[in-house]
Formats: structure tokens, C-alpha cells, sequence
């Protein structure tokens, strides 16, 4: 069994880390335009059966060369290249798990090519999409009707500091990009679309957390797989209190806009501007971070008002020394790779993690993400 990470970042790091431990998968390789990433990640890794490999990633023709003997690929890629490596993957005939989950329609429309090409494509497999789309699943499955579904994320600095109380775990321009694209959501199962930073309300999480405060980003797959399941359905990214003000300021003045400006003569975009005023800013007191997640789904079970919550106060791994976040992004990427190398995972097509990680499957990838180090606390209650 032949396993590819594209991409050697901070993720795809952990997830060679990861994959490398799994004892029944014999061979991995990581595959990065810089030699010096590889290196590093070889060194990270300290397992034989990985080895490195150096190719540019940017078309599918360049990623599909890299796949061709491979059984399955796990996608570490800026978001920009994920519906190419998806259809690198397919053209290989290599299963692709992908963690982004973005363009999710224009994914679903090789839903037929991925069959006939007897692969599975794995999109948003992840945290957040990822864990929090199979819990809401798993949530409404549950229930007999299904009313409510909110799923809430979020990367937070251990130590936060002013002004913006919160600290890039990855790239700038991705966490810009959450903030001013629009949202899709599910309410009174119709697809929605709300503009960007909006439904701002508390939330508040056990310690070290406490009072935080979120706003409505986009369900990605969920919205399209779960509306015809349930009656309005949310998908909420965490910060501390104060930080989605700012930056709704910061956007409601056009600073976070992408179209081209001239100043003094040199072209270039607000949002390009603020990512060089805004990235010192968002530098935390360490490294030290903390994901938080909550997934509440409601409704009815024989006749009566229930909800089903799950909970999950990540802190950074020390064990590791990675973040949080990095740690609960690649391991349900390489834990779903595995089940695929397995054969716990025999569907074809474009299949998002709601639609496999449910049912007979959900308590054993959850039991297998628990020993892995992600604890998920759950409670039901009945609100009559």
C-alpha cells in the first residue's frame, strides 16, 4: 500500500507523522516543490518507510505524475489547488483525501468520474469541515426529526494579546478569505446565504477558554448534504470577544476587499495591504494554541425534545509539539486515509466525511480519534 502527502506544511507534516505510525501502511511518500520542507519533514517523521520527493504541484498534470502508483493521496494544499489535485487524483485512479472543502459543487460534479474511475474523493476532512460534518451527521441520524444543527469551531491563542486577541496557526490569507467570502446555511431547509461576519453572538467554553464569540462562516458540504435532514443547520467559527468587531470595521472601510488599487503609482489590493499591516498583529504571547469545537444538533426522538451535544477543548500537544489545530485537522485526514488503505472505506465517487462516518462507523473512528489524542466529551438531554 503506496500513501502520498502533498504538501509538507505545518499539516501535511502531521500527517506524514501520523500515517507513519499506522503499522499495516508500508509505504509514504511526501512530496513538496522545496527540498528544504522535505528535509524537515523526513527529519519530523524519523520512520524509513518515508521518503521524500520533489515536484511542482500547481497542475494537474504535474500532481498526477506523482500519483501514479500510488493507492491513495492525502491533499495538504492551499485551496487554490484542491479541485486540481482532485482531478490529479481521479486521473491517476488514486483515492484523494482533501482538506479543504470549498467549491464543494464543483467537486460533487465528478461525482460520476470518480466512480468509473473506482476512487473515492474525500473533501473538507478536517476539524472544521471535517469532524464537526460527521458529528451533526451523526447528531441528526439520531433523532427522528431533526431541527437545529450548529456546528461551532474555532483556533484560539492560548495566550491571547491586544488588539486582535487571536494568532495565525496557518497561512493569513486563508483566515482573510473565511472572513470575507459568504456563508451558506440551511434555515427552514432551504439553502441560504448570509454575507460575510454575520449572526455575531457569545459563546462560552470550559477552561482554560471561557467567553468567546462567533459568527456564521460557510457549512460547506454539510448545507448541500444535510438540508433535506433537517430544518436549519449553522456553521460558526470561534474567536475571543472583541476580535469580529474589529475586523468587521476593517471590512465595512473596504480594507479586506481584492480589487486592484493604485498607490503612489504600484498596484495592489486592500487586502494585500492589510495582510502586511495585520500579520505583526496577530502574533500570540507563544505557540501554545487552543481548538475549541461544539456541535449541537436538536429535535425530536419518539415524541420527545432532545439534544445531542459534542464537545471538544483541544489544547497545543507538547507530546507532538505541534498546535492544536494542526494536530485535529491531520489526524482525521490520516485516520481516514488509513480506513481507506484498510478497506473500512469501499465507496466510490466525490463522498463527503457526513456521508461515511456515520452509524456502524462513527463510535470506531471516534474510539480511534480518542486513542490518537483527540477527546470528544458527549451528553444528551432531554429539554421537555
Amino acid at each position: 500500500m503506496h500513501i502520498v502527502i502533498l504538501g509538507t506544511g505545518m499539516i501535511g507534516t502531521t500527517v506524514v507523522s501520523e500515517i507513519a505510525k499506522f503499522k499495516d501502511l508500508k509505504r509514504i511518500t511526501v512530496v513538496d516543490i522545496n527540498q528544504e520542507n522535505i528535509d524537515k519533514c523526513l527529519g519530523i517523521a524519523n520512520n524509513p518507510k518515508v521518503i521524500g520527493k520533489i515536484a511542482s504541484l500547481e497542475t494537474e498534470e504535474e500532481i498526477a505524475k506523482v500519483l501514479v502508483d500510488a493507492d491513495v493521496a492525502v491533499a495538504c494544499l492551499p485551496h487554490s489547488l484542491s479541485l486540481v489535485a482532485i482531478k490529479a487524483a481521479i486521473a491517476s485512479k488514486c483515492h484523494l483525501v482533501d482538506l479543504v472543502g470549498s467549491r464543494f459543487t464543483d467537486k460533487m460534479a465528478l461525482h460520476k468520474v470518480a466512480q468509473e474511475a473506482g476512487v473515492i474523493i474525500i473533501p473538507g476532512c478536517g476539524v472544521a469541515p471535517g469532524i464537526t460534518n460527521f458529528l451533526a451527521a451523526q447528531g441528526i441520524e439520531m433523532l427522528d426529526e431533526a431541527v437545529d444543527a450548529v456546528m461551532s469551531c474555532g483556533g484560539i491563542p492560548r495566550h491571547p494579546v491586544p488588539p486582535l486577541w487571536y494568532q495565525v496557526v496557518f497561512r493569513l490569507e486563508s483566515v482573510l478569505g473565511l472572513y470575507t467570502k459568504p456563508a451558506i446555511a440551511v434555515e427552514n431547509g432551504e439553502l441560504i446565504e448570509y454575507p460575510p461576519l454575520s449572526g455575531l453572538e457569545k459563546i462560552t467554553f470550559p477552561n482554560p477558554v471561557g467567553d468567546c464569540e462567533s459568527v456564521i462562516t460557510d457549512a460547506h458540504s454539510t448545507a448541500f448534504i444535510l438540508k433535506d435532514r433537517v430544518k436549519n443547520l449553522y456553521e460558526k467559527t470561534v474567536r475571543y470577544p472583541g476580535h469580529w468587531v474589529k475586523m468587521n470595521v476593517l471590512s465595512e472601510l473596504g480594507f479586506l476587499d481584492n480589487n486592484p488599487i493604485l498607490v503612489h503609482g504600484i498596484t495592489t489590493t486592500p487586502r494585500a495591504f492589510a495582510e502586511r499591516i495585520l500579520a505583526p498583529k496577530m502574533i500570540g504571547a507563544s505557540n501554545e494554541d487552543i481548538t475549541v469545537m461544539r456541535v449541537e444538533v436538536s429535535g425530536f426522538k419518539d415524541g420527545k425534545s432532545i439534544k445531542h451535544t459534542w464537545e471538544m477543548v483541544d489544547l497545543y500537544d507538547h507530546k507532538r509539539k505541534i498546535t492544536s489545530m494542526a494536530k485535529t485537522t491531520a489526524i482525521p485526514a490520516a485516520l481516514t486515509a488509513k480506513w481507506i488503505a484498510l478497506k473500512k472505506i469501499t465507496e466510490t465517487g466525490v463522498i463527503p466525511i457526513e456521508s461515511l462516518i456515520v452509524r456502524e462507523r462513527f463510535q470506531p473512528f471516534i474510539d480511534e480519534l480518542n486513542s490518537l489524542g483527540i477527546e470528544i466529551t458527549y451528553k444528551e438531554e432531554n429539554l421537555e
